[in-house]
């Protein structure tokens, strides 16, 4: 995608658009912190809802963000495209580093709520989110590289539902929870990627 094209999808001048944007580069940074930022509005009031339980903060956590993430699937997909590419290596980490600050935070309590209602069995909460955010972070990567695969023709839709289920075995394992407590993704929801 060249800058031209850009212009010509958004119908905006070449001036208009280096006066908010240095370069392509710039406008994918800008891309992904507006995603995120829209992604932490949509999580944080259910992380820190005072009504819920932790299981129910994580469950509805998960199924709110892929609910969302599906709904944006049209302008996400072409991003995704750009954020594995090889050149987005250094933005990718240091995106990733962004999203685990704000993200580490808001799951530590939610991990200290899980143990003392007696859901979670985690020893070190801080450490536990951080471990969570890797996984979860871990099964994005997963996934979208096999979006990526679908949307070149050699999807795995077995081999994706194998791969949620056995993260979804490990983070209940990882914070002390109880077998079949969590669904990460509904497979439905996530064949809607495939299609």
């Amino acid at each position: 995608m060249t800058i031209q094209d850009i212009l010509d999808e958004t119908h905006i001048s070449r001036g208009a658009f280096y006066y908010y944007f240095d370069s392509k580069q710039a406008l994918l940074e800008g891309l992904i912190e507006r995603t995120g930022e829209q992604g932490m509005q949509l999580i944080r009031p259910i992380l820190t809802d005072p009504t819920l339980n932790a299981l129910q903060k994580l469950q509805i956590y998960f199924d709110s963000a892929m609910r969302w993430k599906t709904a944006q699937k049209d302008a996400l997909i072409p991003i995704l495209k750009v954020w594995y590419s090889d050149n987005n290596t250094l933005l990718r980490q240091k995106e990733l580093a962004a999203g685990r600050k704000l993200m580490i935070p808001l799951l530590t309590e939610v991990l200290r709520q899980g143990n003392s209602e007696g859901l979670l069995t985690t020893q070190q909460p801080e450490q536990m989110a951080e471990v969570l955010v890797v996984l979860i972070l871990g099964l994005s990567d997963v996934l979208g590289e096999s979006i990526l695969a679908a949307q070149a023709g050699s999807a795995n839709l077995e081999r994706v539902e194998a791969t949620i289920a056995a993260y979804t075995c490990s983070i209940e394992r990882t914070l002390g929870a109880a077998p079949s407590s969590l669904k990460l993704m509904d497979m439905e929801t996530m064949k809607q990627w495939f299609s």
